[in-house]
């Protein structure tokens, strides 16, 4: 069993940036994928980022690449999101979510954090 929480959420100027941080407990934290994943208002869960279970491979969407970063340190049970360059359409609440390798289904989700981002 693996239980997520995610924080790291608040209120940004679009061009600004936040660290979204997802902590798991559980000892098998290390052996699962992650990915981010978010839900904008009036809008279906939308796939952002994801790493498999050592950090050593790493997908993005479009809409992010090359603006936000996913990592991750087992030794903590912890995985980031760092959002830089902002934009109003990354409005949305923000989950963490595990599955048992990259593209499975996800097994856990966290309860989600609202980035808000102002133009």
């Amino acid at each position: 069993q693996v239980q997520l929480v995610e924080s790291g959420g608040g209120l940004v100027q679009a061009g600004g940036s936040l660290r979204l941080s997802c902590a798991a407990s559980g000892r098998t934290f290390s052996t699962y994928a992650m990915d981010w994943v978010r839900q904008a208002p009036g809008k279906e869960r939308e796939f952002v980022a994801a790493i498999n279970w050592s950090g050593g491979s790493t997908y993005y969407a479009d809409s992010v690449k090359d603006r936000f970063t996913i990592s991750r340190d087992n030794g903590k049970n912890t995985v980031y999101l760092q959002m830089n360059s902002l934009k109003p359409e990354d409005t949305a609440v923000y989950y963490c979510a595990a599955a048992l390798r990259l593209g499975a289904p996800y097994a856990y989700w966290g309860q989600g954090t609202q980035v808000t981002v102002s133009s």
